[in-house]
């Protein structure tokens, strides 16, 4: 009975790192949306590597700037851009589309447009700018934080579209969210005491308001509306924890 729940955690977070990173991961059977109680700590990873980036940056006598574009890459590089693909995806798609399947179809498009640009760069420019003035922990929890949104909006809607990421990664169970969002919170509180609260205050608004436009725009959540999910809640979580 232990081995075998042993197995099911080790699977649990082979899967959630191959399917949010980059990273090398051994074999494993992949459990989907099952795993998603371990994005928290998968995001927790990724501020990790963000966070040596941007230290090494600045032992090597690089400013507060460069030092949080260090970070900001590191966390780029370790994710493959996943994240920031889908927020560009889905501000083109939500803000550009005429109607739901123009939306989709636009969301599915590799190609960036002006709305998605522009949601990168402030966004980004939001992320770069706090990044300036936090600790390594307030990185690590932000990080952490920001990947609870995911399994909650995808516990809370549909996927929008029968095929894609989100679709082939299946749909977390309620309790399987709330385990997700509750080890985040905790990471959080570990590392930056009460300020996690308002943090999680701050994400669970936009969280809501983000799938309420997804829901009515689309009808339900995709990988990118996913993606988009933690973008901004990392942009929200990092001035808050800094």
């Amino acid at each position: 009975m232990k081995t075998d729940l042993a197995a099911r955690l080790r699977d649990d977070l082979c899967s959630a790192l191959s399917l949010l990173t980059r990273l090398p991961v051994p074999a494993h059977a992949f459990r989907g949306a099952a795993g998603a109680w371990a994005w928290a700590l998968v995001g927790a990873l990724v501020g990790g590597f963000g966070a040596a980036a941007g230290a090494l940056a600045a032992w090597a006598g690089a400013g507060p700037g460069p030092a949080a574009a260090a970070a900001l890459a590191a966390m780029a590089l370790t994710t493959g851009g996943l994240h920031e693909d889908g927020l560009a995806d889905t501000a083109d798609g939500l803000l550009g589309g005429r109607d739901r399947d123009r939306r989709l179809e636009i969301m599915k498009d590799s190609r960036i447009g002006s709305y998605g640009a522009l949601a990168l760069m402030l966004v980004t420019l939001a992320q770069w700018s706090a990044l300036a003035a936090a600790s390594a922990p307030a990185l690590i929890a932000a990080a952490a934080l920001s990947r609870a949104p995911m399994a909650a909006v995808m516990a809370a809607l549909p996927p929008a579209r029968a095929t894609g990421l989100s679709a082939g990664t299946g749909r977390p169970t309620a309790g399987t969210a709330l385990a997700a969002c509750a080890l985040a919170l905790l990471i959080a509180l570990a590392l930056c005491g009460t300020k996690a609260l308002v943090a999680a205050a701050a994400i669970l608004v936009l969280t809501t308001l983000l799938a309420r436009v997804a829901q009515s725009r689309i009808g339900g959540q995709t990988g990118d509306i996913l993606g988009a999910s933690q973008q901004i809640a990392m942009a929200a979580a990092l001035p808050l924890l800094a």
